[in-house]
């Protein structure tokens, strides 16, 4: 069964996730993401897979959107429960020039809730 505090549960979780992308925080993401999630695209045609250990890296080694100037452009569009332990978030967020769209699978393991997968598309600004 679903409870009010599941979704606030889920909420609290996007929010380290979009801090931790706007901020280009791991700490916060590494709070977000299940170790063993992954991450996927395939905006260019191509399949993007990634485990954390080689994302990480990459958002360390990024700029953040907040240290250029840009305000965070974050939003849920949709939180969904399928049982008690699993759910799935529609959201939207920017790393400029680039806006996303993401579909995110969250898992609750231990009493804890965290993305255990992030399939996603983005579009270029101005493209």
């Amino acid at each position: 069964m679903t409870t009010r505090s599941d979704f606030a549960d889920v909420a609290a979780v996007l929010g380290d996730y979009f801090a931790g992308l706007h901020h280009s925080d791991t700490a916060l993401l590494k709070r977000a993401f299940h170790p063993e999630a992954h991450y996927f695209c395939a905006t260019t045609g191509t399949l993007q897979h990634l485990d954390m250990a080689r994302y990480f890296p990459i958002v360390d080694n990024r700029p953040s959107p907040a240290s250029q100037g840009h305000p965070p452009a974050d939003r849920i569009l949709a939180i969904e429960f399928a049982g008690p332990v699993t759910a799935f978030v529609k959201a939207e967020c920017a790393i400029p020039p680039r806006f996303f769209t993401d579909f995110l699978t969250l898992v609750k393991l231990g009493g804890r809730w965290q993305i255990i997968s992030k399939v996603f598309h983005y579009e270029l600004e101005n493209g």
